[in-house]
């Protein structure tokens, strides 16, 4: 007889909190803002573009993720090791009521444990280097970027690492 405690779960079995899987809360957000994000991802501004061409290097060692969603919002691009949130704001965040609602998301994703990055798109397109310096210089307040697993995956519990 089979005991169904020794099958591990397949196919994301077992992944959902009810089940006591799932991811961190961070991760989990609702399938609306999931879709948003997705659609987003496809569509991006040539600056946004550019960005995530030079993020996708790991300047310094840090990973990025794009289009990040957190429910209510996205973030544009997101350390989730230097909880770092990077916007790109184009020319319409600077009129109407666009500044005052920054500050809000600002202060929601701070909640979160996020410190927000504004840069500006014409700052991406002209000076990116100055950018990614900036991006560098943001996450290493928080710390150094967790260790790479280029060399494979840590040694198994009791194995000696070679």
């Amino acid at each position: 007889m089979i005991d169904a405690q020794a099958i591990p779960p397949r196919h994301g079995e077992g992944d959902h909190p009810q089940d006591g899987g799932g991811g961190p809360l961070l991760l989990r957000q609702p399938i609306k803002q999931i879709k948003r994000a997705r659609v987003l991802r496809k569509t991006l501004s040539l600056p946004e573009g550019l960005l995530r061409r030079e993020l996708q290097k790991r300047p310094a060692g840090y990973r990025f993720r794009r289009q990040m969603p957190q429910a209510p919002y996205t973030i544009d691009f997101a350390c989730l090791s230097a909880r770092l949130a990077i916007e790109l704001d184009g020319e319409a965040h600077n009129r109407g009521d666009q500044p005052a609602k920054d500050i809000t998301r600002d202060a929601v994703l701070a909640e979160r444990g996020f410190k927000t990055l504004r840069l500006s798109a014409y700052e991406v397109l002209k000076n990116m280097d100055a950018c990614i310096t900036a991006i560098v210089a943001a996450c290493q307040e928080s710390g150094p970027p967790p260790p790479s697993l280029r060399d494979g995956p840590p040694p198994r519990s009791g194995e000696e690492p070679q």
